[in-house]
């Protein structure tokens, strides 16, 4: 959101009121300065005018029109990259059950499913860089030829390393391109709607993956493993080749800061909340996506009823997002975030620990998915209330690296637990705890939200419900003010209640 008013008749005071409140490991932007130094130096009207607009801060967004456009495209690119991933646990199964790579091990194979995941995440800076250097629409098609080809590629696979290199590494390598690329390109288009849309965006995954997991199941037994990944190759590709050639982004419009490396984030004590939110979240995330159908097996349920509860898990998130995003807006995003996280950890200790029946383990795969990647539908608009938009793409940049180990390994770890106790109970305690460690950071971000919201308020004399803080950042020194004092009041304020 954009605020475009300014207060430079407080700024004297405010600086003197608060100069000991900022801490030392972050720096001042000295942004504001020197454009007010080249204003005051440049008798040139238009420069004069240009450093003004610049102050003043980019345009608001449209709030809707062809962001619509932007966000059903986006929503499908994650059905053909997540969602398609989320079928895994089917060729999981299938591996499994056919002895197609001989010696192999299930430990081996969850490593195919992590390597996907983790890849992607860790591809970021490329994916960021691509994107500064080569632009959004070219990081895409770079992106879905290394998806499709990956997929080709291990329709030839004989040997476990062969599958590792295509369905794991290179898959993950298009993948992380894809979704790096279009991830900050939907809040640039919001502001009231902001999460609404971010949901939408982020349910094409679970739709994807409900639509994916049943249709690759139907294909193995009619069609055979090889052509099976050959079609889905073939899909992929044309499906997202046109949605890249719908997508626009505002970069250049609200001057979107894309650096690979901006680690001055994590001088803040906000931003480290946020991480953790996403790394406890993903040791949850992953494991439940990944073994929720070999647990149905270890509960003598029968393969295709395994393949329905891990189909109703994807239709859980692809019904569950939306509403998340459109009920942050209404309630806070920070606030549904945190209360849509805890529920899911209640979820998995009430109903999947004592789930031993085919109906209690569908009831929570349908009430699990719509919580379950909370993190996925919230990251984005989360993270421009930290940093502000212009800061997104770094902000997003740097978390995806911080997930890559817990998706990498959270599956691994789920399995040796496994392994280790002869049950699964060790694995649903695990679960439920991530996801009681994530909501706890969460509840500490809140409490930074509202000591930032109450101290731009202090400063403006406004009322805290009157506060417009995104476009704050573009008061770049009181703005960094706001932020210390938030620090400051992490635990006091994190019980008040606000729609943060």
């Amino acid at each position: 959101m954009t605020e475009g008013q300014s207060f430079q008749d407080e700024e004297a005071h405010t600086k003197s009121a608060d100069t000991n409140s900022m801490p030392d490991e972050e720096e001042v932007p000295d942004e504001p300065r020197r454009l007010k130094e080249d204003s005051e130096q440049s008798p040139d009207p238009e420069k004069q005018h240009d450093i003004a607009r610049r102050q003043q801060g980019p345009p608001p967004p449209p709030n809707g029109g062809y962001g619509w456009v932007c966000t059903a495209c986006i929503a499908t690119i994650n059905g053909h990259t997540w969602g398609l991933n989320s079928s895994y646990g089917v060729f999981l199964a299938y591996y499994l059950r056919n002895d197609v790579f001989p010696g192999a091990t299930p430990l081996d194979f969850a490593f195919v499913g992590g390597l996907s995941i983790g890849t992607a995440m860790i591809i970021s800076p490329v994916a960021t860089l691509t994107v500064s250097h080569l632009g959004t629409k070219p990081a895409l098609f770079i992106g879905l030829v290394f998806e499709a080809g990956s997929l080709i590629a291990a329709s030839f696979a004989h040997q476990l390393w062969q599958l590792l290199l295509s369905q794991g590494v290179c898959f993950g390598l298009g993948m992380g391109l894809l979704f790096v690329s279009s991830v900050g390109i939907v809040p640039q288009w919001f502001t009231t709607r902001r999460s609404l849309a971010n949901g939408i965006a982020a349910a094409g995954s679970g739709i994807g993956g409900l639509v994916y997991s049943l249709a690759t199941g139907a294909m193995l037994k009619s069609i055979g493993l090889a052509w099976t990944f050959r079609t889905l190759g073939v899909l992929a590709f044309v499906v997202n080749f046109i949605c890249t050639l719908l997508i626009k982004d505002r970069n250049k419009a609200i001057g979107s800061t894309v650096n690979a490396f901006e680690v001055k984030l994590f001088a803040r004590l906000e931003y480290l909340l946020l991480c953790g939110f996403g790394f406890f979240s993903m040791l949850g995330y992953v494991v439940l996506i990944f073994s929720l159908a070999n647990y149905a097996n270890a509960i003598k349920l029968s393969a295709s009823q395994a393949s329905i509860v891990s189909a109703l898990l994807n239709l859980g998130q692809g019904l569950g997002r939306p509403p998340i995003g459109y009920f942050s807006d209404t309630i806070g995003r920070i606030n549904m975030a945190g209360m849509m996280t805890f529920a899911c950890a209640v979820f998995t200790f009430a109903i999947w620990i004592p789930a031993k029946s085919y109906g209690v383990l569908i009831l929570f795969a349908l009430l699990g998915g719509t919580v379950a990647g909370t993190f996925w539908a919230t990251a984005a608009p989360v993270a421009a209330e930290i940093t502000g938009l212009k800061l997104v793409p770094s902000a997003l940049n740097l978390l995806w690296l911080v997930i890559t180990l817990p998706t990498t390994f959270s599956e691994p770890i789920a399995l040796e637990i496994v392994a280790g106790t002869g049950s699964y109970i060790g694995t649903q305690l695990f679960v439920g705890s991530m996801y009681i460690a994530a909501a706890t950071c969460l509840l500490f971000l809140r409490g930074w939200k509202i000591g930032e919201v109450d101290e731009i308020a202090r400063i403006k004399g406004q009322a805290a419900e009157e506060v417009e803080v995104v476009a704050f950042e573009y008061q770049a020194e009181n703005a960094h003010i706001a932020r210390a004092a938030g620090r400051k009041r992490i635990f006091t304020d994190c019980w008040k209640w606000r729609k943060v």
